[in-house]
């Protein structure tokens, strides 16, 4: 039995990632190498859509992008001076091969591919009221809502059907379009998920982070505004602003854990940010202790900020194995145990005897936490205290990033002294709600003033309206049809 990487299970899950490029002969292979910047977004699938000046090509497939755009020939035959592309973790809609975007649609004026990061939250409200009306999906994601949309819109002119569309959306969204004349970008009115924009000689490029923009050579110009639309064509940049202004609310977990390090998002390094949450960290919940550890990868950063902050050593302790990939073996009882070894080892050395604080981004279900304070124990650790660069999370996300149900949440069924003894530490203790946002730069904490980030899965203030949030699933009205690859 094949089964999914069931090693993650205990951390939030990435949301998408999106990638285009206009005005360049080999679009296809900057937005392959794009791509692979953008890899820790989504690990399920990988597509682009290329045009030409005739004729759309598309390749979509499940897994990685180096699983499916690794041969001359496919790149090959992805011809054409523009593109889009999206590598895909499931937010909405089944792991199955027409949920793999971008997604293309034959319109009376024209091709048309989208490809979408993040999570409508009125997505499954308007397609009953589409599917009421005779209007047939093909898939289970909510990004066929918005081509559906365009489709309906009595407006003349992509653009403006594009403005009509998106005016129907709530949550959280950014997007990349393609068309016979056009790459268009798009962000939500409240900024939620991130989008930026390059340029590569005379060629345009939009990422959902910066990092991409390094592996093919790009610069930087600037983030896409909240509620922005850019539209690359042959005229230049045009920028739209459908929405009426409103203060940002940025994901707030793009800093803690999503987007890589080496990214900047909202006109800030993450890295630095990761740094200054870890030293506050510190400032909020210092203890005793011989030697910071960090759990790897996401971890690092904030532990380096705590270390400095607290003025003790900095140690890699755990070493993470970077080449699991899936595993292939029936999940029994003895192998998910011992599933967190394939993943992490304990470096003995760095260990053996010590007070250790053990830094980590998030707890979720608990599960990992607790095999690696075991881990860590066995390996002689005389103390293990957990310290999380984020707040208890105890709230579900609804804007693209894969959260269990709030009853899953080890936060939201126990007070961190419980979840201390349920994970085995000798103690536990996150960031506060204040502090995080003081170490992202707002001087009185959260109540300064409305927050400029989400922290939804924190606080329960979602931004947006939950239109669909006691309706299910959107998978659950669809499918009979099973897909097999």
């Amino acid at each position: 039995m094949i089964t999914s990487n069931s090693l993650d299970d205990d951390k939030l899950r990435e949301e998408c990632g999106v990638f285009g490029v206009f005005n360049h002969e080999d679009s296809a292979a900057l937005t392959t190498l794009g791509l692979h910047a953008l890899q820790h977004r989504g690990q399920e699938a990988a597509g682009i859509v290329a045009y030409d000046g005739d004729h759309f090509h598309i390749h979509r497939a499940k897994g990685q992008v180096g699983d499916n755009f690794n041969t001359p020939d496919v790149i090959g035959r992805l011809r054409g001076h523009m593109s889009i592309g999206h590598v895909r973790y499931s937010t909405t809609g089944d792991s199955i091969l027409r949920n793999v975007q971008p997604l293309f649609a034959d319109f009376a004026f024209g091709g048309l591919a989208v490809a979408q990061n993040g999570n409508l939250t009125n997505a499954r409200a308007l397609r009953a009221r589409m599917v009421a009306d005779g209007q047939l999906f093909q898939s289970t994601t909510d990004t066929e809502v918005i081509i559906h949309l365009i489709a309906k819109s009595r407006s003349t002119g992509l653009v403006d059907r594009i403005v009509d569309a998106i005016t129907h959306l709530e949550g959280a969204y950014s997007l990349v379009l393609i068309s016979r004349k056009k790459v268009i970008g798009i962000r939500d009115p409240l900024g939620i998920r991130p989008l930026v924009l390059g340029k590569l000689e005379d060629s345009f490029v939009l990422a959902s982070e910066t990092c991409a923009f390094d592996i093919i050579g790009a610069d930087f110009i600037r983030d896409i505004a909240p509620g922005e639309m850019v539209v690359l064509d042959e005229n230049g940049i045009e920028s739209h602003r459908p929405f009426p202004q409103q203060p940002s609310r940025f994901c707030i977990f793009e800093f803690i854990y999503f987007a890589r390090p080496d990214s900047n998002v909202e006109g800030r390094s993450v890295y630095n940010a990761r740094k200054s949450i870890g030293a506050q960290l510190a400032r909020e919940t210092g203890v005793p202790a011989d030697v910071v550890v960090p759990v790897p990868d996401s971890g690092v950063p904030a532990a380096m900020g705590y270390a400095e902050a607290a003025s003790l050593p900095f140690e890699l302790g755990i070493i993470r194995n970077h080449y699991i990939g899936r595993t292939f073996i029936e999940p029994a009882d003895q192998i998910r145990h011992l599933g967190v070894k394939l993943k992490h080892n304990p470096n003995r050395e760095a260990l053996n005897g010590k007070r250790v604080v053990l830094v980590d981004d998030s707890i979720v279900r608990g599960t990992t936490s607790t095999k690696l304070v075991e881990m860590v124990r066995r390996a002689g650790a005389r103390e293990v205290h957990m310290r999380i660069s984020s707040p208890p999370t105890d709230h579900s996300c609804f804007y693209g990033i894969d959260t269990p149900e709030r009853e899953k949440l080890l936060a939201a069924k126990h007070s961190v002294q419980e979840m201390a003894a349920h994970i085995g530490v000798d103690s536990l203790a996150f960031i506060s709600i204040h502090g995080l946002h003081r170490a992202m730069g707002e001087p009185g904490g959260r109540n300064s003033a409305m927050p400029q980030f989400c922290d939804a899965c924190f606080t329960g203030d979602y931004p947006t309206p939950l239109t669909d949030h006691d309706h299910g699933s959107m998978g659950d009205q669809l499918s009979l049809l099973e897909e097999t690859v």
